[in-house]
């Protein structure tokens, strides 16, 4: 899929509900044979990734099928898959390009090329630039110098479009993303300003697609208004998807970030059920995911999925 310049306007935007459901991939480096337990039928298998913290947020890994419990609208599910192995993933990098990122794109950059050397070889990575437009900077490539020369591309002018940047993503990512978990990380440092996608349709498919968002707002002090708005819609993307956002207070800090998102994304466990309720009535089914283990650790995963008859 080649195209240089892609912009949302009102009488093109289009929210599809896709009845695509979530899978979630956990990989623990320190499993040799990953405890796989698969179940196939006709029925359709909601799909989660689920990352597993502690109270000090360190990742807790090798956990059995037996310690996870899922309720879907507050009901006991049935675990028909389970998974802990480090899988390929087709990951969107999509970096704010905007006049008040000059400054950091240089940062930014190392820090996304940071993020594909730790992550999986096998991974499909795609580039977008946004301000007011959105711009496709590089394909699905695992080729770093691709990737590194893509990065090179500052424009920074103009506003943030941020939600038309990331519907534009998860887009490409259900058309062209040929790995089964999708993933966007998406860097910016101020409000949206532009966009005529709604947050709420934002959420709604990306949810249905599947797609974990994970965020890093560079959000200025000198701004607070703004910056809170912005801080409000990375909060929200980031908790329905099963993702993490973080804020830091230093642009040095950007490089660990990306590393820990490529640590996280590798040591996801992926647990998979056929819901009790098979209406396909297009109503929200809310997911909870427990865990039973010492500490009282903490899942991430997506709050949920749309119950559609479209996939």
């Amino acid at each position: 899929m080649e195209f240089s310049s892609l912009k949302l306007t009102p009488g093109v935007v289009v929210i599809a509900l896709f009845g695509c459901l979530l899978d979630a991939q956990a990989p623990d480096a320190k499993v040799t044979e990953p405890e796989t337990f698969t179940f196939r039928t006709d029925t359709r298998l909601v799909d989660l990734h689920a990352t597993v913290v502690d109270k000090e947020g360190h990742l807790v890994l090798g956990l059995p099928q037996s310690a996870f419990t899922i309720y879907e609208n507050g009901v006991k599910q049935e675990i028909k898959m389970f998974r802990r192995e480090d899988v390929p993933v087709s990951l969107g990098l999509i970096i704010d390009n905007s006049a008040s990122m000059h400054d950091k794109r240089a940062k930014v950059a190392s820090a996304a090329l940071a993020l594909v050397s730790a992550s999986n070889p096998e991974d499909e990575v795609f580039i977008m630039n946004f301000n007011e437009e959105t711009s496709l900077e590089a394909d699905y490539t695992n080729d770093i110098n691709r990737l590194e020369e893509a990065l090179k591309t500052i424009n920074s002018n103009g506003g943030t479009a941020m939600r038309d940047a990331l519907r534009m993503g998860i887009e490409h990512l259900k058309h062209g993303g040929k790995k089964e978990k999708k993933i966007v990380l998406v860097v910016t440092d101020g409000e949206d300003n532009a966009s005529v996608e709604t947050l709420g349709h934002l959420i709604q498919a990306t949810q249905q697609n599947g797609v974990i968002i994970y965020a890093i707002g560079l959000l200025s002090d000198n701004e607070p208004r703004e910056a809170e708005h912005a801080k409000r819609a990375l909060d929200a993307l980031t908790l329905a998807t099963g993702g993490q956002v973080w804020y830091p207070n230093d642009l040095a800090e950007v490089d660990d970030i990306a590393r820990q998102v490529a640590h996280e994304i590798r040591h996801q466990y992926i647990l998979g059920y056929t819901s009790s309720n098979q209406a396909l009535d297009g109503s929200f089914r809310r997911i909870r995911v427990a865990v039973k283990a010492a500490g009282d650790p903490i899942v991430r995963t997506r709050s949920g999925y749309y119950a559609s008859t479209e996939r």
